[in-house]
């Protein structure tokens, strides 16, 4: 047996015959050894080994025989924080978490000198954040301390580190697969080859007698019943469309067999061994074919509701009369915009683990946004009540909208239920993400705006047509949005607009943060640039003159009232400071050189926080008996810092620290109902419904006081630890103990719904070169102002906008998912890239002075809607210096080529 020195402690074991470093130390169970990508692109997995930093994935597990290997757990020494971990704590140099210990990792080491501090790009080339902007880590880096001290009294407002600090940045946190579980068992997924194609024949024979296989499920053997991945309050909204697995394949990548085993590479030659023959269908990609009368009809079944052929559904309205707003207008641009699918790269791949439990019940450890919608569709789809099944997140490494699906539960728990209640887990590869996960959907949209010559808008005309995929997962609702706040933004008298999503038999689209409104973001901020270049009218005047302010309707394209309101209404802040800090400049100059062109572009954006559907949270809060406070809260926490916010808001309620308050979240057990952490509703829902349970804890407990102590209620008040009754003080502990002499139990619930919707705007400004030779493109200086509300904790609302505008300026100028008939053939990280260090600028970031009156303590969401500006100012700032308007995303050199070859 070989000796392996782990993190200063000796292991007898032998690894599998080409196992990887990464897979051995996790089955040593050290886990803070991260799974990003198994291809050496993501560092999520960097180990030492002799004090040299290596992506453990790449390293042959038995050259780690004999050496010193050391991973995040061993970092700090005698329970001590090492320099670079107390580094990242006080610069919160993370979010969700999952790429910190790699990222420390590499910077840690003794390699890690001045000369690489000074060559940042360089030097974190091999480490990939897809949540911070890298601007945080900068600063950890910088040796800059961001979080405040924790005062009791003074939560609101503080910058307060992350309840789970430590534990992430010790290896300690416990992400989806970071469990030992005996008996563990396998699932790997055969993914169809052709886009569409009827399975006519599938042997199981050989897959079965691999060594290790113990289960083979095809259609046939799971429960034949329609739903829809998407997590929604109301699955109404989602077309059934979809079965477990099926017998006809839609899209390359689509799951058909199911194999399980006692390990993952018995279930991968099991997959391999599989014989299946097709019967290959006739396939359409492009959503304007498929609306072609004579295109392949994806879904023909009774049960999915078409209008016809492959449209799926149809979004239309008109306000006023938009003829006569174009027979007035004195000036009409009219062009077409379209986006890119990408992919959501949460670091953390899909993942679920299902067993039965010693009650009984089944439970599912799983890696979600939205662990009670997706208990309800588990529940459905086995046929037994949902109270049966336990649904919970630990950890969760990143979302943005791509784990408001179910797409990894449902097969390990009917797995599971088959084997006698046998583990199952099932772990998504970065190349499974790429094939058969949702991306944004690809939108066309044609914009017709009309408009007086000082400017004002007088008729708007839009058109959108939305490529779904083989599956219609949000599809309706990522169309409503795309139809809504992006016009709504704007005031103007005559209004019109139609919108459809079609099938094709692409990788399905669904949830992504902007959720819709990008793609038209994109399309109406390029238009109302071009207009404004028409006009002779600077964007930021023909924005001011237009933008829809207090007192005006909230519409876009519907007669029907909204709920959506001003909350505080902050734009044009935000206007004023983007145009400021573009005016003055950051000092950074253009390359030298006269093929070297320069351009300054901006755009806006408003976003209704929540969706204009059924959204719902409760929140829990108990007083215990040391004199703190327990806080449950059904919200997924997935680097989006709600449990952050979540624990100061409670604090500020009842006066304590926010260390006081320990926090659970996103567990059907343990936590009160929530829809599902998406849509910006973090803040504006669940923290509503946080702040009614603090506020009813505290009301509770003064009541009880002033019961007890015989002292009228307007003369008690909490005062941090205790409650003061007249000029009795009385700590929460000794009142504790009173109340469970008379059973007093000190815990209270509350829930909130979304209504109304209070509305957020953001702004961005960019100053860019471009090449006109090569086509690159260097961001000089990137602005973002944006209207939160009050920010609750603003260290890291900063931190959530430097990830959103990072995310943005990658969708606009690097992502890039190639098809081919169907197939991707990029599916890696080195081929489809997501931004790196070298290729995020600093972003200025800047809040507008407001306090909504709508959401929480005046707060309101800041998450989602910041990426929805940054390509639309990136392709006004290229407009700018170019002279040419590029009208596709994303603008990667080559689609640039031609026409800057004409650019003089």
């Amino acid at each position: 047996m070989s000796k392996y020195e782990v993190n200063g402690r000796l292991y007898s074991a032998e690894p599998a015959p080409g196992q990887c470093l990464r897979t051995f130390l996790r089955d040593l169970e050290v886990f803070g050894v991260k799974k990003g990508c198994d291809a050496g692109d993501c560092g999520a997995c960097t180990v030492w080994i002799d004090g040299t930093p290596f992506h453990s994935c790449l390293v042959p597990a038995f050259r780690g025989e004999g050496r010193r290997i050391t991973t995040i757990e061993g970092l700090g020494q005698d329970g001590r924080l090492h320099p670079i971990q107390q580094a990242f704590h006080d610069a919160q140099a993370f979010q969700c978490g999952y790429c910190a210990a790699g990222m420390m990792m590499t910077t840690a080491s003794a390699a890690f000198d001045a000369a690489h501090k000074a060559d940042l790009p360089h030097a974190l080339k091999g480490n990939i954040c897809r949540c911070t902007g890298y601007r945080s880590i900068v600063d950890a880096l910088s040796g800059r301390k961001n979080i405040e001290d924790d005062v009791a009294g003074r939560a609101l407002g503080a910058s307060l580190p992350n309840p789970f600090t430590d534990a992430i940045l010790t290896g300690k946190a416990r992400y989806t697969m970071d469990v030992a579980i005996a008996g563990l068992l396998h699932l790997k997924v055969l993914r169809s080859p052709h886009a569409h194609a009827r399975l006519t024949k599938i042997d199981k024979s050989k897959a079965l007698a691999v060594p290790g296989v113990v289960a083979v499920y095809t259609w046939e053997d799971v429960p034949r019943r329609l739903y829809s991945t998407a997590l929604h309050e109301d699955h109404l909204v989602d077309p059934d469309d979809t079965y477990m697995l099926d017998n006809v394949a839609r899209f390359v990548g689509q799951r058909l067999v199911a194999v399980v085993a006692g390990s993952e590479a018995a279930a991968e030659a099991g997959v391999r061994a599989l014989v299946v023959d097709y019967e290959i269908l006739p396939a359409v990609f492009d959503p304007f074919a498929a609306m072609e009368p004579a295109a392949p009809v994806l879904h023909d079944r009774g049960e999915v509701v078409a209008d016809s052929g492959n449209i799926f559904c149809t979004l239309q309205g008109e306000i006023g009369d938009v003829a006569k707003g174009f027979a007035e207008a004195e000036i009409v641009h009219e062009k077409t915009y379209s986006t890119s699918r990408v992919q959501h790269v949460h670091l953390e791949t899909h993942g679920s683990i299902a067993w039965k439990g010693e009650d009984g019940r089944w439970h599912v450890r799983t890696s979600s946004q939205g662990p009670f919608a997706a208990r309800t569709k588990l529940a459905y789809l086995m046929g037994i009540p949902a109270a049966q099944i336990h649904v919970f997140t630990e950890r969760v490494g990143g979302g943005f909208g791509g784990k408001q699906e179910m797409v990894s539960e449902d097969l390990p728990l009917f797995a599971s239920m088959k084997l006698g209640g046998r583990p199952v887990k099932w772990e998504w590869t970065r190349e499974d993400e790429f094939l058969g996960a949702t991306t944004r959907h690809q939108m066309t949209s044609r914009i017709k705006l009309g408009a007086r010559r000082d400017g004002t808008l007088v008729a708007l005309d839009v058109d959108v047509v939305s490529n779904t995929g083989a599956y219609g997962n949000h599809a309706s609702e990522t169309l409503a949005a795309a139809m809504a706040s992006p016009f709504a933004a704007y005031r103007c008298p005559n209004k019109k607009g139609r919108g459809r999503v079609v099938y094709t038999n692409m990788i399905p689209g669904g949830g992504f943060r902007g959720y819709g409104a990008s793609q038209t973001t994109f399309a109406m901020e390029c238009a109302i640039d071009e207009l404004a270049a028409t006009l002779g009218i600077d964007p930021f005047e023909m924005r001011w003159r237009n933008v829809v302010r207090p007192g005006d309707n909230v519409e876009s394209i519907w007669k029907e009232p909204s709920d959506a309101s001003f909350g505080s209404h902050g734009i044009d802040q935000c206007l004023e400071i983007v145009q400021r800090e573009l005016a003055k400049g950051n000092g950074t100059p253009k390359p030298e050189g006269d093929d070297w062109l320069e351009g300054t572009g901006s755009a806006m954006a408003m976003l209704e926080c929540g969706p204009p559907t059924e959204h719902r949270s409760g929140a829990e809060m108990k007083l215990l008996a040391d004199g703190t406070y327990h806080l449950a809260c059904g919200s997924s926490e997935m680097g989006n810092g709600i449990a952050t916010a979540h624990r100061q808001m409670a604090a500020a309620v009842v006066g304590v620290r926010a260390a006081d308050v320990a926090i659970v979240n996103a567990d059907t057990d343990r936590t009160p109902y929530d829809t599902g952490t998406f849509a910006s509703t973090g803040t504006v829902v669940a923290g509503k419904a946080v702040l009614a349970a603090a506020e009813a804890m505290k009301a509770d407990i003064l009541d009880f006081a002033s019961r007890h102590t015989g002292t009228p209620a307007d003369q008690c008040r909490l005062d941090n630890d205790a409650v003061i009754c007249g000029n009795r003080r009385i700590a929460l502990s000794d009142l504790h103990a009173e109340g469970t002499r008379v059973d007093h139990r000190f815990a209270v619930s509350r829930k909130a719904y979304l209504s109304p919707r209070t509305i957020a705007f953001n702004v961005q400004g960019v100053r860019l070169a471009v090449h006109r030779v090569t086509g690159e493109i260097r961001i000089l200086h990137s602005v973002h102002a944006a209207d939160i509300g009050r920010p609750i904790n603003p260290m890291q609302c900063r931190g959530q906008l430097d990830g959103a505008v990072a995310m943005g300026y990658g969708w606009a100028l690097i992502e890039n998912m190639v098809h081919e008939d169907g197939h991707m053939v990029n599916p890696q990280l080195r081929n489809c890239r997501v931004p790196a260090f070298a290729d995020t600028p600093h972003t200025d970031i800047f809040f507008a002075d407001t306090v909504d009156s709508i959401g929480p303590l005046g707060a309101k969401s800041q998450g989602e809607c910041a990426i929805n500006p940054v390509a639309p100012a990136v392709a006004n700032a290229l407009a700018h210096a170019t002279g040419a308007r590029f009208t596709h995303l994303p603008f990667t050199p080559d689609r640039l080529f031609e026409t800057l070859a004409s650019v003089t």
